[in-house]
């Protein structure tokens, strides 16, 4: 209790302002590449509710392009998700600008990931408590499972993490975390390159999700 009161966000603080300036020149790069491979803008942003389900804009780097049909709509995400993004996302670098999410105070480094506002009103109550803390940059569904465990499991260790969150539980996420990220465990859905949108409890089975950028 008195490690999330007190210590939780100055940490936060204090290691995202390290990590901006440690991987400025990795930001820095990968925004060029953006704009070559893909255009512009480099960062897709997009609102999403965060502590308290305050709404808030989070921004990760682009990896889809505004490709259109013949009849002006959007292709499908697969069609838009080009290569250079495929190795954004497996590496999870398009993650990084959620630093700054993390710095001016809207995420914490570890927490439940933040979903779509749309969601909001098909919670049970005890899915709500998710908001009860910051979302995060990886949590604990991100480490076990991430993009092929289901909607309710994700849930579930949402709020697990929410009853339990512990400085060295953080400690021990962290390190799973970059653990996942070099070995591109759980990357990808089963069934789809993009995630299936949460519909409800009721319409909940046991469909694995994928992170989007469109839909996250």
């Amino acid at each position: 209790m008195y490690y999330q009161r007190y210590f939780k966000r100055p940490l936060d603080f204090l290691l995202s302002s390290m990590a901006i300036v440690g991987l400025s020149p990795v930001l820095i790069v990968i925004a060029w590449l953006v704009r070559v491979k893909i255009g512009s803008p480099v960062l897709f942003k997009q609102e999403r509710p965060g502590l308290n389900e305050k709404i808030f804009s989070l921004y990760k780097f682009r990896t889809m392009t505004d490709a259109k049909g013949e009849s002006g709509e959007l292709l499908p995400d697969e069609a838009r998700l080009t290569r250079f993004g495929e190795l954004l996302r497996s590496t999870s670098l398009d993650e990084l600008p959620e630093l700054f999410n993390i710095l001016f105070g809207d995420m914490s480094i570890v927490g439940p990931r933040p979903l779509l506002v749309k969601y909001l009103p098909l919670y049970d109550e005890h899915q709500k408590r998710r908001h009860a803390v910051r979302p995060g940059l990886s949590g604990l569904a991100q480490v076990n499972g991430r993009n092929a465990i289901s909607w309710k499991e994700k849930f579930a260790l949402d709020v697990q993490y929410v009853d339990e969150v512990t400085f060295f539980g953080d400690c021990k996420i962290i390190f799973q975390t970059i653990q996942k990220v070099l070995s591109r465990e759980g990357i990808n859905s089963a069934e789809s390159a993009t995630m299936e949108d949460f519909k409800g409890n009721e319409s909940d089975g046991e469909k694995p999700f994928a992170y989007a950028e469109s839909r996250e």
